[in-house]
């Protein structure tokens, strides 16, 4: 057996017997393959280039068969129904049609639209995968598959994908009832002449005869249905057909050879016998054939949904599965996670305690040395308070010392004013002498001349002006000795002074000594030799 076509090989010395007719063989692998609806098929054979059925009532070897050993026949479906889902009846005899339709179809012995192959292609690997499954059908899968005719391009097999997810489980008889809408389908092609030698194309079906030119085998000239004829003969080469109308007029035609009129009328009876059984009420064997077929059909509509069931729950229970083993993963991670945290809280803990030890015995250490800087700090405090204490008596001590420096200041100041106006008043003395002495000079020289016995009140009036101007010679020897004083004191004022400004200095130092030595700390220090070495960046 074969996918796409059935050959029967005969070997004449194990298979058959030799008064074997047609039937008897034709039975025999009809039985093999379980068919009961023999009625649509037939034993084909190709003699020279004309092909031809094994006549059942005949012996086989009596037949014009190939005569080499082994005997080759193609077991073919010979009629075809007029509607697949309603005739064919058997699993067998659908899946028979599908292999023949689809390789006539890959062919190109019946010509398909390239989206209509596409469709059908995609019933025809669902025929043959199953239902579409992304988990299983990766892209790609369909890349070794004979799937569409040659003229078709490859570009076509993304939307054979798509079709693929969505196709019906009755696969191969969605795929018949598409295909047999196909013009070309189910037609039996013969070259005929009419009377005037033009050439044709007799065409025979399920449905009559049908007239083609030869160029053009989808659009019929004229059809005689099975119903308006009347009669077909043929006589030698000539075929006529003799319609039931008697005012048509009869159609006449010529063959090439008597072996095609033959198998022209073989077809014609077979045709229009099944076309008129078809209208008939069906017989008990084809009733009880149905009946079966039905109960099957229901019982498997049963175990399909049972199974579809049984699928539903089974991917339930292995997403229930996945999502438990996902959940155990996740609380092995988490507990993983847990014994990881457990044990870094424990070596945590151990360092916590190792930790607190050295905390505690840093606290013990920082508890002495506070205290040790709180009696420091007392120290300090109380040295403190004494340094302000002498500071304040320093700071007293250097305010009076400048109170009475400026006090001193001021006196010496008032002094050398009083020295100043003590000397204008003896340089105005002095002055006041020397033009007395001139005067005295000039009366004494005057006198000279005057009468000694002059009396005294008859003097000139100068002569009283000389005399008060002559006591100046009484106060010499007091400014003198005024003089001296002033200058005594002064003296004495400048050493008081210096010694005043020295012990003033003195203090000063002694303050500012005790105001470093209280204030300075290690970052004064440092600060103050960057300073003197000049490598300090801020000066204030």
């Amino acid at each position: 057996q074969s996918l796409q076509m059935l050959q029967v090989s005969i070997f004449c010395a194990e298979m058959i017997i030799v008064k074997w007719k047609g039937k008897d063989l034709f039975d025999r692998v009809c039985r093999t393959l379980g068919l009961r609806e023999t009625w649509f098929f037939g034993l084909r054979y190709n003699i020279k280039d004309t092909a031809a059925w094994l006549k059942m009532e005949k012996r086989v070897l009596d037949q014009e068969v190939p005569k080499e050993e082994p005997i080759t026949l193609h077991f073919l479906a010979k009629f075809y129904p007029e509607n697949a889902e309603e005739e064919l009846v058997q699993d067998i005899t659908q899946h028979l049609f599908f292999l023949q339709v689809k390789r006539k179809i890959l062919e190109e012995e019946i010509h398909c639209p390239p989206e209509a192959s596409v469709l059908l292609a995609s019933y025809a690997v669902h025929a043959k995968y199953g239902d579409y499954d992304p988990n299983v059908h990766k892209p790609g899968f369909l890349a070794e598959e004979e799937l569409l005719p040659k003229r078709v391009s490859d570009t076509w097999i993304y939307l054979l994908t798509r079709l693929y997810c969505h196709t019906l489980d009755e696969a191969e008889m969605e795929y018949l009832k598409i295909a047999q809408d196909l013009d070309m389908y189910g037609v039996n092609y013969f070259l005929i002449r009419n009377k005037k030698g033009t050439d044709l194309l007799l065409g025979v079906d399920a449905l009559g005869l049908h007239i083609y030119e030869p160029d053009n085998r989808l659009t019929p000239k004229c059809s005689f249905p099975w119903n308006e004829i009347r009669n077909i003969s043929y006589s030698d080469k000539e075929f006529t057909i003799k319609p039931l109308d008697k005012k048509t007029n009869v159609f006449k035609f010529n063959s090439s050879r008597l072996r095609v009129n033959k198998l022209i009328l073989q077809l014609c009876i077979g045709n229009h016998d099944l076309f008129m059984r078809r209208r008939r009420v069906d017989s008990l064997e084809v009733q009880q054939m149905k009946a079966q077929a039905r109960e099957e059909r229901a019982r498997k509509q049963v175990e399909r949904q049972r199974l579809q069931r049984e699928k539903q729950l089974r991917e339930e229970a292995e997403r229930a599965r996945d999502e438990l083993e996902r959940r155990l993963i996740q609380l092995q991670d988490e507990a993983h996670m847990a014994n990881e945290a457990l044990l870094r809280s424990e070596q945590t803990a151990d360092l916590l305690a190792e930790k607190a030890q050295i905390a505690e015995e840093e606290a013990k250490l920082l508890a002495q040395k506070a205290a040790e800087a709180e009696t420091e700090m007392q120290r300090i405090k109380v040295t403190a308070i004494r340094g302000q204490e002498e500071r304040r008596l320093m700071e007293q001590k250097m305010l009076e010392a400048e109170m009475l420096a400026l006090k001193m200041a001021e006196e010496s100041e008032r002094r050398a004013k009083e020295a100043d106006q003590l000397k204008q008043d003896l340089q105005e003395a002095k002055e006041s002498e020397r033009r007395a002495k001139h005067k005295l000079l000039e009366i004494t020289s005057r006198a000279l001349y005057t009468s000694p016995g002059l009396p005294s009140d008859s003097m000139p009036p100068d002569l009283s002006f000389s005399r008060e101007n002559l006591s100046f010679d009484f106060k010499d020897t007091d400014m003198k000795r005024l003089s001296m004083e002033i200058e005594k004191e002064k003296v004495e004022y400048m050493e008081k002074s210096k010694h005043l400004q020295e012990q003033l200095n003195e203090l000063k130092t002694e303050i500012e000594s005790l105001k470093l030595k209280e204030r300075e700390t290690p970052l004064d220090i440092i600060h103050n030799q960057n300073t003197e070495q000049g490598t300090n960046c801020f000066t204030p």
